[in-house]
């Protein structure tokens, strides 16, 4: 059985207020192509469908315009869960529409994790496909008040599903987590509200013959080959800049072991840092990609980001060589610290606060205001 696996789509996210619309559009599209030109059983996405609890619009239109052409162009089944960032009930009321015979789509956490089975050649394949949550939700779920940590809440997703899998089958799980070992990236969000922590032990997943995970943005195996990220289709911050993007091809054979071969995403604007004198930069070949423009000049240059987006239409953060600090001690027992996006920030306190997230007219707002005050901190 071949089984495509993809995350951390991330529909209706921009790059430092830039749409990725399009962006999305064609990998998307290319994700469509792989399942049919590699004939894919099934195609996973370990959640993060969307960026936000409350989408745009566009994000709808766009994912439900994916899941249609995965129905009518392939004969592939789908499974999906939830991820931090998706609406559990947004994820769950998809379920509903597709034939439930190729479909296992998964929102909010439940006590009877039921498996997808399906059979090749070889017998039968069990899906069990867990979307994230937080322990309050697990908490009601469980009746278990002793659920405090994210492993915690998997431990007994995966105890539920393992209770479902039908005797002498395979078994391959979907799961939204930070799995410890993982290499992370500067946009992913934390999956704790309040210090704690976040990572879960790989051997939770003892049993299964293949760990379909989503979250971290990078693709990589955790401790063994079979528990696997396949990371984002698009890099989302400058960390990523030149990184290879991928969804992973599996193929599981009689005895349930697998191969795995990274099939590449070409995107249609890269993510890169560009270094160089201002005069110098002026010059070079003009590109769409995503910039972020590292200047050796020993003067500050009027107007220096406006003149280069001429160049780079794209370009996103303008600093200087003189001024950047020497890289800040990594906190012992690998904690991370990162400087939360603004955006998020705010959309997370206004659905905190009236349940409902920035709108586009807002976020446009407050993306032109957050603009402004970076080109004013530029020409300073």
């Amino acid at each position: 059985m071949r089984i495509l696996h993809t995350a951390d789509l991330h529909l209706g996210r921009q790059f430092n207020g830039i749409s990725l619309d399009a962006d999305q559009a064609e990998v998307m599209g290319q994700i469509v192509h792989a399942v049919k030109d590699h004939r894919a059983d099934v195609l996973i996405i370990a959640g993060d469908i969307y960026d936000r609890a409350a989408p745009p619009a566009s994000a709808v239109r766009q994912f439900n315009s994916f899941l249609t052409r995965v129905a009518q162009e392939t004969d592939a089944a789908v499974v999906m869960i939830a991820g931090n960032h998706d609406s559990a009930d947004r994820i769950s009321a998809m379920s509903i529409m597709p034939d439930a015979r190729r479909a296992l789509i998964r929102g909010a956490v439940s006590a009877d994790e039921r498996a997808l089975v399906l059979e090749d050649a070889y017998g039968r394949v069990a899906f069990s496909a867990l979307p994230f949550s937080y322990e309050y939700a697990a908490r009601e779920c469980f009746a278990d008040e002793a659920m405090l940590t994210p492993e915690d809440v998997l431990k007994a997703q995966v105890a539920a599903a393992r209770h479902n899998v039908p005797e002498g089958a395979r078994w391959i799980v979907v799961a939204h987590a930070f799995v410890a070992g993982g290499a992370v990236s500067e946009s992913e969000r934390p999956l704790v509200r309040v210090g704690g922590v976040e990572t879960v032990s790989p051997e939770i997943f003892a049993g299964a013959h293949y760990v379909a995970l989503g979250h971290l943005h990078r693709p990589q195996a955790v401790g063994v080959a079979h528990i696997r990220y396949s990371g984002s289709p698009l890099a989302l911050g400058f960390d990523e800049a030149g990184a290879a993007k991928s969804m992973s091809l599996v193929e599981i054979d009689s005895a349930g072991d697998v191969t795995i071969e990274e099939l590449p995403f070409r995107p249609l604007r890269g993510v890169r840092t560009v270094k160089g004198k201002h005069a110098e930069l002026l010059l070079a070949e003009p590109s769409e990609d995503f910039v972020k423009v590292v200047l050796t000049d020993d003067a500050p240059v009027i107007d220096g980001m406006k003149r280069l987006r001429a160049v780079f239409p794209n370009a996103c953060e303008l600093r200087y060589e003189r001024d950047q600090r020497a890289p800040e001690m990594k906190a012992l027992g690998g904690g991370r610290a990162k400087v939360a996006d603004p955006l998020e920030v705010m959309s997370d306190f206004l659905a905190f606060v009236r349940e409902e997230a920035l709108s586009d007219r807002e976020r446009d707002i407050v993306t032109r205001g957050l603009d402004d005050l970076r080109q004013a901190e530029e020409t300073a």
